[in-house]
């Protein structure tokens, strides 16, 4: 079935895929996150526990937001752990480090996702798509301030 939402059909491919790596990034942070919030030990347990906790509970919300975008644009959105792995730059987590060792790891995950995200913005300025160019913005915002908070942590 055609799409009629003047973007092209080329545009439209070129965001989504954008917008792919986005949530391939996003499901690899949020699987790392919820990782280390089932396994933080140390002083610093109650604290990170239940950061790391609003932390994936904020990225399981926007991997549906992510998902949603690229199916508006006529796309299917990558949905298992092997496109995951294919596509993501964000790693999975092998073992269980140490309290600051997830913390840091945490923070270069999102600074990860911020760069990836920021790849996607030439096709979505290109493609005159706001709605997706908004949707960037927001998780610009989001990681950028969890990247500032898990480096104030470890600074």
């Amino acid at each position: 079935m055609e799409i009629h939402i003047g973007i092209t059909e080329d545009n439209r491919k070129a965001i989504a895929k954008g917008l792919s790596a986005l949530l391939a990034d996003s499901y690899m942070l949020y699987l790392k996150t919820h990782n280390f919030h089932w396994n933080v030990t140390g002083p610093h347990f109650h604290s990170l526990h239940q950061m790391f906790e609003e932390q994936y509970t904020e990225l399981a919300t926007a991997i549906d937001e992510i998902a949603e975008r690229i199916r508006a644009l006529g796309e299917f959105a990558p949905g298992s752990f092997n496109e995951y792995v294919k596509i993501a730059k964000v790693q999975e987590e092998d073992g269980v480090p140490e309290a600051l060792d997830m913390v840091r790891n945490l923070l270069k995950a999102n600074e990860q996702v911020i760069s990836t995200a920021r790849e996607a913005l030439p096709a979505c300025e290109e493609g005159n798509d706001e709605a997706s160019l908004d949707l960037l913005t927001q998780r610009l915002q989001v990681h950028s301030k969890t990247a500032w908070m898990l480096r104030s942590i470890v600074s």
